[in-house]
């Protein structure tokens, strides 16, 4: 197992991940999130020796710290998981895999093209051109978590307070919009 944090506060990211004991990689320019186009956080994408995707994107918890928030069981995943590795069993064939997550909209890349150029601009002091081009990512992709909730945090906002609970009402009336296989 490992993990991968697409945030860019690395103590904060130690913080969190003191007891794990698996490695965590940073991907802060967000690159895995685009190749297996993630729009939620946490999602998990199992992939079998061979390289190939035995199950793609699904939202899952470590523990049921949110599930009264999410409504997802932690043991029903855990137990998925465990098959998984176990049986070999990942709950669907290779070609529902494949079928299972439709790829970016145009949109949802220039988005988070938007949101690179955005992190640039900051490292760079340009403040207006980082809130400009968040402002465009947000625009092009509202419910792509892995844009709106990552850039929260980078424009100082609380990615659990009142603007993140805001969002997901929002997310919620659109229908939870997501990026991956619903259910597990």
């Amino acid at each position: 197992m490992i993990g991968v944090a697409i945030d860019e506060n690395l103590e904060k990211l130690r913080e969190l991940t003191a007891d794990v004991d698996f490695p965590i990689l940073v991907d802060a320019d967000h690159v895995l999130t685009e190749l297996y186009a993630i729009s939620n956080v946490p999602t998990v994408v199992l992939i079998n020796e061979d390289d190939s995707i035995a199950m793609p994107n699904w939202s899952a918890y470590g523990s049921n710290l949110f599930s009264e928030f999410t409504g997802v069981e932690a043991d029903r995943q855990h137990d998925r998981i465990r098959r998984w590795v176990r049986d070999g069993d990942a709950g669907m064939s290779t070609s529902e895999a494949v079928a299972a997550v439709d790829d970016l909209t145009a949109d949802e890349e220039a988005a988070r093209l938007h949101f690179r150029l955005a992190t640039t601009c900051r490292d760079r002091g340009d403040a207006a051109g980082a809130d400009r081009n968040f402002d465009r990512a947000a625009k092009l992709a509202p419910y792509d978590w892995t844009v709106r909730r990552a850039m929260m945090p980078l424009r100082g906002q609380d990615p659990f307070g009142e603007t993140f609970m805001n969002l997901y009402g929002e997310w919620k009336d659109a229908g939870k919009p997501y990026h991956g296989v619903r259910g597990y």
